[in-house]
C-alpha cells in the first residue's frame, strides 16, 4: 500500500515510519531536515523535503498514496494554526482521490488528553471534556470525521503518553532520574494511560491499511498505572536513588502552564475499538519493563 506520512522523525512518527517499513510498505514522507530525509531515504523511502505550512512543497506527494497518516505536530505557538492548516490541505488532497474513484484514507493524531479527567473506564465513545492545553484537538477531530461522510475513510488515534526510547514525557522521567533530581505535578496518585511506541505504531499501520477502519481508536496499554508507581519503578532502577519532589498545581503552572493540568489529569481508559481490529499491545506497563526501557534510552541518546 502507498501511504503519505507527515512528522515521520518525530517521537510517534519515527516509530510509525519503522513499523511500515517492516510491514512492506510503500512509504513517502514529510521532512523538513535534508539531512534526515537523507537518512530515511536509504531506507527505501520516498522523502519530501517541505513544510506543513506549505501545501505545495508536499500535496502531489499525499495525491499519489492511497493512505495519508498525519502525526506532525509543529512545535511553536503556531502549532494548532499550522496543524488546522495541514488538516484541510491533507483531507483536500484525500477528497480529490475519492472523487477520482480512488481508495483515500486519512488517520489523524490527537490525544488521549482530549477526555479530560475520567469517569469510570473511558472508552472511544466516551465524551470529551479537554482541559485548556488541548482544547483545541477537538475541533480538529470533528473536521476530520466529518470528512468521513465525503468519501475519504477517516479515523483519529488517540494515543495515551508515549513511552519508548528517549523523546517523551515517559523518557524525560528517565533523564530526570538519570540526573538525580524527578519532578511530579501534583501528589502523584494520578493514572496516565501509556502506551509503547512500538505498539502504537503497530495500530497506526492497521488503521491506516484496514478498507473498513475509521472513527475514532484509543491506544492505551490499560495497565491504569499511577504516577508514583511509575516514578518508584524508574528510580529504584537508577544508579543511585534519585530526589523525586512533588510540585503542588498551582506552583507547576507558573512554570508549565496549561501543561502542568494536563499532566495531572487522572485517567482510565480503554481501547476497545483498536481492540477489535485485531490490535494488543505487547507491553502492559511502564513500570515493569524500566530494566528495557532504560537501555531503550541510553542507545537512543548514544545514537542521537
Amino acid at each position: 500500500m502507498r501511504i503519505f506520512l507527515t512528522g515521520a522523525t518525530g517521537h510517534i512518527g519515527s516509530a510509525v515510519l519503522d513499523a511500515m517499513v517492516r510491514a512492506g510498505h510503500e512509504v513517502t514522507a514529510l521532512v523538513r531536515d535534508p539531512e534526515r530525509g537523507e537518512h530515511i531515504a536509504r531506507r527505501g523511502v520516498q522523502a519530501v523535503i517541505g513544510e506543513l505550512s506549505k501545501g505545495t512543497s508536499y500535496v502531489p506527494h499525499a495525491e499519489g498514496c492511497d493512505a495519508i497518516v498525519h502525526t506532525a505536530l509543529e512545535p511553536s505557538k503556531r502549532g494548532t494554526k499550522v496543524d488546522r492548516h495541514a488538516i484541510d490541505t491533507l483531507l483536500d488532497a484525500a477528497g480529490r482521490r475519492a472523487a477520482a474513484g480512488k481508495p483515500a484514507g486519512f488517520v489523524y493524531t490527537s490525544g488521549l488528553w482530549v477526555l479530560g479527567e475520567t469517569q469510570g473506564k473511558a472508552t472511544e465513545d466516551s465524551p470529551v471534556h479537554p482541559p485548556s492545553h488541548v482544547a483545541w484537538r477537538v475541533e480538529h477531530e470533528r473536521l476530520v470525521l466529518d470528512r468521513g461522510t465525503q468519501g475519504v475513510r477517516t479515523a483519529v488515534i488517540r494515543p495515551g503518553i508515549v513511552y519508548g526510547g528517549s523523546r517523551g514525557i515517559v523518557g524525560d522521567l528517565l533523564k530526570n532520574a538519570l540526573n538525580g533530581l524527578v519532578r511530579v505535578v501534583g501528589e502523584g496518585r494520578n493514572h496516565w494511560p501509556c502506551i509503547y511506541d512500538r505498539d502504537l505504531a503497530d495500530l497506526y499501520v492497521k488503521v491506516a491499511t484496514h478498507p473498513s477502519a475509521a472513527g475514532i481508536f484509543h491506544a492505551n496499554d490499560e495497565a491504569d498505572e499511577r504516577v508514583d508507581d511509575i516514578v518508584e519503578a524508574i528510580a529504584r532502577h537508577a544508579k543511585m536513588t534519585p530526589d523525586v519532589r512533588h510540585v503542588p498545581i498551582a506552583e507547576a503552572r507558573t512554570k508549565l502552564g496549561t501543561y502542568a493540568d494536563a499532566l495531572a489529569l487522572d485517567q482510565i481508559v480503554r481501547s476497545p475499538r483498536a481492540r477489535a481490529l485485531g490490535w494488543a499491545p505487547t507491553l502492559h506497563s511502564v513500570a515493569a519493563n524500566v530494566p528495557r526501557l532504560l537501555e531503550e534510552f541510553r542507545n537512543a541518546r548514544e545514537a542521537a
